[in-house]
């Protein structure tokens, strides 16, 4: 249950993909002076060095920030990409920052950053990574457990991150129970989740249960490298969020060609924005 380590894959095409999308969020949050909560319930060590072990093992960054950073020509791009310079100030890409370290970096003074890490030495990690963040709040605890105590939140707005590992299929349910918790506590809440493309079936099955569960306004971004097939682990990797902001859908149209043909592994782009469920 805790053998899962995003050092191995930070950086990735799948990463990209998340964290395009969790900048642009955060970013339309902040229009309103309002505060807002941020909630990830499975945030990770923080900050990956891209020199370690871990990212060597398999280099999958190589695939997705490595072949970008830098290039500011890219639509669509800007905003995440300045991130991950800044996260850089030595001018080389050598450190990775998680979702929570992005999101610490985006929010302001009245904002609040609610981070679920389960496994120790990665709920340690956090906790030092972020020690100087009084916005902050690191639990080491499973955060589909620990989501329904913060729910509905005092700011009465919220961006929560669901980005479990996938370890065990029982993740698959858990997930659509924790999108019905949050539409029957707080349905106004903005909710970004991560998924895999392993096996499309599963995929399937969890788009078709999304689309019959009574929740309105979802729509899905799925970025790959190569063609579904098996033994080939993850081909594509995607996005689906609740109470979008109204800018996303077409932000997403015009990168995600574009960045399907940067990272495709076959020579063809992959890509999908659907609209499952309208408001």
């Amino acid at each position: 249950m805790l053998s899962y380590r995003h050092g191995f894959h930070a950086g990735n095409f799948a990463d990209v993909l998340k964290h395009c999308v969790l900048v642009e969020i955060i970013s339309y949050l902040k229009k309103k002076d309002a505060p807002f909560d941020y909630i990830d319930t499975h945030a990770g060590a923080g900050c990956y060095a891209l020199a370690s072990d871990m990212a060597q093992k398999n280099c999958e960054y190589l695939n997705g920030i490595g072949q970008l950073y830098g290039r500011s020509e890219l639509a669509g791009l800007q905003n995440y990409l300045r991130l991950m310079e800044g996260m850089n100030p030595q001018g080389s890409l050598q450190q990775y920052p998680g979702s929570p370290l992005i999101a610490a970096q985006l929010l302001r003074s009245q904002d609040k950053a609610w981070l679920f890490e389960l496994h120790p030495s990665d709920a340690e990690k956090l906790h030092q990574t972020l020690s100087r963040g009084r916005q902050c709040r690191v639990r080491e605890e499973d955060g589909f457990a620990g989501l329904s105590s913060l729910l509905p939140t005092r700011s009465r707005r919220a961006l929560i991150l669901i980005d479990p590992p996938y370890e065990q299929k029982a993740d698959y349910q858990r997930i659509v129970a924790a999108l019905q918790l949050i539409h029957h506590k707080m349905a106004t809440a903005t909710v970004a989740l991560w998924y895999p493309v392993v096996e499309r079936g599963r995929i399937n099955a969890l788009e078709k249960q999304l689309a019959g569960s009574g929740i309105r306004n979802i729509e899905l971004f799925e970025l790959g490298i190569r063609a579904d097939a098996e033994g080939h682990g993850m081909t594509s990797a995607g996005m689906i969020v609740v109470n979008p902001p109204w800018t996303l859908r077409k932000q997403m149209q015009e990168l995600l060609p574009a960045l399907a043909a940067d990272l495709s592994a076959d020579g063809k782009p992959h890509y999908r924005c659907v609209t499952l469920v309208a408001e």
